[in-house]
Formats: structure tokens, C-alpha cells, sequence
């Protein structure tokens, strides 16, 4: 699994297997609390990510093709963004189900539950990128110290690793055998710390 990690953005990529969308929803879930989103934002972007994810793992690309996803705030306008790409052709449509039909409602739902959607051709490559984006007024910048998941974590930054405060000299995504996204810590003294990635970890951000 490749990441991308940024102060307002999170990268990562997810294989097109059915245990991507919890994934998916876990790793949200830990970026979210980070951002100090509110609840309500938070389970409305869960439901908005899982929608986009299972669409994409929809699309008939070969299986090696994995789902991107990137998770982006911004501050300054109190918004959330959630991209998902994937690498097959088409457009994402909202349409009227049936009454018969038990699918079929998950655009419809993004729309409901969003600011704004809509889908862009990959700059690079083949494929889509479905966007979405929903007001977020209580997402926070990063105070000095606080708990963060593992993802979050930045080179330069204190971190508690068994009851000791150690200065991250290195930030790497990896990934165990059973698909879960991990992140490796690497330190100026000592093992590197191999820690899924949306586990927390005590941060003191401003030290350096």
C-alpha cells in the first residue's frame, strides 16, 4: 500500500479486495479525529466514503488496479474533501432506483449528505477521480501537543513510543499481510516502529 502523507492531506491506496472499505472507514475515522471534525461530519463522511470506495471496487479494471483515496481539509474554508480514483472509464450518474431495486441509491445518497460531488479525468494515467465535499466548520490546524493516529504522524515530531519520547526521523506507509495499511516510524535511536496506521500515539508536535 502506497501513502502520501501531507499536513492537510492523507494518501493511500487500496487493494480491490471487499475488506477495502472498512479499511477505507477506519483510516477516515482515525484522520478525522486528528482534524477535530465533529461527530455528525464524521459519520456523514464515513457513509460518503464507503459509497465512493464500493463503486469504484464496481468498475471492471483488472484486479491488480488498486482504488486510490486522499482525504483533504481546508482550514481556511472549513471544508472536507474526499477523492476516490480508480483506473476504469465511465461516469458516476445519479439515478432513480426502482422500488424493487435494493441498490442503485449510493450517489444518491453522497449527493444528499454533501456540499458538492462530482467526478474529474486523472491528470495522469486512465481512469476517474469522484470527488466529494462536505462542510466541516470545527475542523482544527494541529495544536501543539495531542494524540494522533499513526498516519498523521510527521517527520520532525516527538513521539511516546514505550514510555519514551522519541524524535521521528523518518515516515513510511507499508503494509501487512492481511491488506491493513501500517506505517513505519523511523528513529535517531533504536528499532523503527512498525504500527497500523490508524493507531494512536501520543504527539508532541512542537518539538523539534
Amino acid at each position: 500500500m502506497a501513502h502520501s502523507f501531507g499536513t492537510d492531506d492523507i494518501t493511500f491506496r487500496l487493494s480491490r479486495s471487499r475488506g477495502s472499505v472498512p479499511r477505507a472507514r477506519a483510516m477516515l475515522h482515525a484522520v478525522l479525529g486528528g482534524w477535530g471534525v465533529a461527530q455528525e461530519v464524521l459519520e456523514d463522511a464515513e457513509l460518503v466514503l464507503s459509497e465512493l470506495v464500493t463503486n469504484a471496487l464496481r468498475v471492471p479494471v483488472p484486479s491488480d488496479r488498486q482504488v486510490g483515496v486522499r482525504i483533504i481539509r481546508s482550514v481556511a474554508d472549513g471544508l472536507l474533501r474526499l477523492e476516490v480514483s480508480d483506473a476504469g472509464g465511465g461516469r458516476p450518474e445519479v439515478r432513480e432506483p426502482g422500488e424493487d431495486e435494493t441498490g442503485g441509491r449510493g450517489l444518491l445518497l453522497v449527493a444528499a449528505l454533501t456540499h458538492r460531488w462530482g467526478y474529474e479525468e486523472r491528470a495522469a494515467g486512465i481512469g476517474k477521480t469522484v470527488f466529494a465535499e462536505l462542510k466541516a466548520p470545527d475542523i482544527v490546524a494541529e495544536p501543539a501537543t495531542r494524540e494522533m493516529a499513526a498516519v498523521m504522524v510527521r517527520t520532525g515530531q516527538v513521539v511516546r513510543v514505550r514510555g519514551e519520547w522519541r524524535t521521528v526521523l523518518g515516515v513510511r506507509g507499508d503494509q501487512y499481510a492481511t491488506g491493513g495499511p501500517a506505517v513505519i516510524l523511523e528513529f535517531a535511536a533504536g528499532p523503527p516502529l512498525r504500527i497500523h496506521a490508524a493507531e494512536p500515539l501520543a504527539v508532541r508536535t512542537g518539538d523539534r
